[in-house]
């Protein structure tokens, strides 16, 4: 089993907004319930919410040897027909309120506000002993590319997270992120492996019921996407008089800007918390390395060193390995979490290991004298202008970091950058900054302003919707 259940089986392991608290006992019964009605190894789409009901079907399925394909439960109903026709799930777990979106399913079992929903349409498909769950990589909606994650992929991940966090069973992780994500459901795993209570909410950390309920649970840490730093900064977080329980702020999901990274380091310094900066890929489960907290700030805009159990170089283009400090190359990690491979269709369910625990991250890095990792962009996220290398992250970490109360994107084809803007008012002034910081030609570069980045639901933001307004 994933988890040892009945080790903490009179530990709380979920509280919801409604006040609604289950033991760990709970969840072990609860989930029994619902694997006895499927009563088999099979597939099973579960329509994720931060709520008990779906963690209590996340957990069983797991610790059952069912494999769920882990969706949003916002996923718009043609994408989620596709999948259907795509993989045919012997079973659905979803919330109440969506079985109308399936009249022709039966509701075989319910309860927390979620039900079993058996597929007449299902196959029984060949799966991999080895294969734990699917998941959707960070930018993907409707696409039935899936990450092929193994049981022991989730069981060293989340040991080693319990690792570094130096996590305990008095831990109170409230929820900010979707469970459907690799980061936030780690958060689920690492925390359940160690008897703490998940603080559960649907909630946005810009609703006033959401800091409530942080302060009444007394929770004890949170999680952010860069995104969620930039709201926290411009909410001023560093004033809201938040209990004494709280104490571990963690990072992933990208980088932050250098400013972010110092005040939040340096908030947490000043005030006897954490602040950990992460680094992870759906594709090696989710951590692959992490900056320790007395290293925040004298290592500020690092992603820091591997994990425990895990392993980094860097290497060129010929593949060699480098190791002279401050020379970049493509970031390859070495662990027993990288994850077994791709799915594109319900055949691949049945392949084996396909990376043989290595990966190359297509991220782009450089490693100082002390043995410390620095993103500094994506392989692919380059254009050629005029014969120059331009790295299209840092562009945007440049105007983020120059323009700190607007949203900005940075994409395009090769002699043409488009600058995506959401304020019209300094759409020239970007360009003409931009233009300074590279010294390219001024006729590679248009501004448009559009009226909101678009993003995923874990807040990174999806260049490729970005490409009507040019292609």
């Amino acid at each position: 089993m994933m988890w040892d259940l009945c080790q903490y089986s009179d530990n709380t392991a979920i509280i919801d907004e409604n006040g609604t608290t289950i033991t760990y006992g709970t969840l072990e019964r609860e989930g029994n319930k619902i694997t006895d009605v499927i009563g088999k190894r099979c597939l099973v789409f579960l329509l994720c919410k931060n709520v008990i009901g779906s963690i209590i079907g996340y957990t069983a399925f797991i610790d059952q040897k069912i494999v769920p394909v882990l969706l949003n439960s916002q996923l718009e109903k043609g994408s989620l027909d596709k999948l259907l026709s795509v993989y045919r799930p012997s079973y659905l777990w979803i919330p109440d309120e969506d079985t109308i979106r399936f009249p022709d399913m039966e509701v075989v079992y319910s309860a927390f506000q979620y039900s079993l929903l058996k597929n007449d349409n299902g196959v029984e498909c060949p799966l991999h002993p080895e294969l734990g769950l699917l998941l959707t990589t960070s930018g993907s909606t409707g696409s039935p590319k899936f990450i092929r994650q193994s049981y022991k992929n989730i069981k060293v991940n989340a040991d080693s997270i319990m690792q570094y966090l130096g996590l305990n069973e008095r831990e109170r992780p409230i929820t900010t992120l979707p469970m459907n994500y690799t980061y936030g459901l780690s958060v689920i795993n690492s925390h359940l492996l160690v008897g703490a209570t998940l603080l559960v909410t649907d909630r946005s950390l810009m609703q006033r019921e959401f800091w409530g309920f942080f302060k009444d649970m007394e929770a004890t840490s949170l999680s952010g996407v860069p995104y969620t730093y930039e709201m926290l900064d411009k909410m001023r977080f560093q004033r809201m008089g938040l209990p004494d329980s709280f104490k571990t702020l963690t990072q992933a999901g990208g980088k932050l800007t250098p400013a972010l990274h110092k005040k939040f380091a340096a908030y947490a310094q000043a005030n006897g918390k954490k602040f950990i900066v992460m680094y992870g890929q759906c594709e090696a489960t989710a951590r692959m390395g992490y900056l320790p907290a007395e290293n925040a700030l004298e290592k500020c805009g690092s992603m820091g060193i591997a994990i425990p159990g895990g392993k980094f170089h860097l290497i060129d283009e010929d593949g060699q390995e480098i190791s002279t400090p401050y020379i970049t190359g493509e970031l390859v990690y070495e662990g027993e979490n990288v994850t077994l491979g791709y799915a594109e269709c319900l055949e691949d369910l049945v392949k084996g290991d396909e990376r043989g625990g290595i990966l190359l991250t297509g991220d782009m890095a450089q490693c100082d004298g002390d043995g410390f990792y620095y993103i500094v962009g994506r392989k692919k996220r380059f254009l050629k202008i005029y014969g120059n290398r331009v790295n299209l992250d840092e562009v945007d970490r440049l105007i983020k970091a120059r323009f700190d109360n607007m949203d900005c994107a940075s994409t395009g084809v090769d002699d043409h950058m488009y600058l995506f803007v959401t304020d019209a008012i300094l759409a020239d002034e970007v360009r003409q900054y931009i233009i300074s910081k590279t010294g390219l030609n001024r006729a590679a570069f248009k501004v448009i302003t559009i009226d909101e980045i678009p993003k995923n639901d874990a807040g990174k933001t999806l260049y490729k919707e970005l490409e009507i307004y040019y292609r």
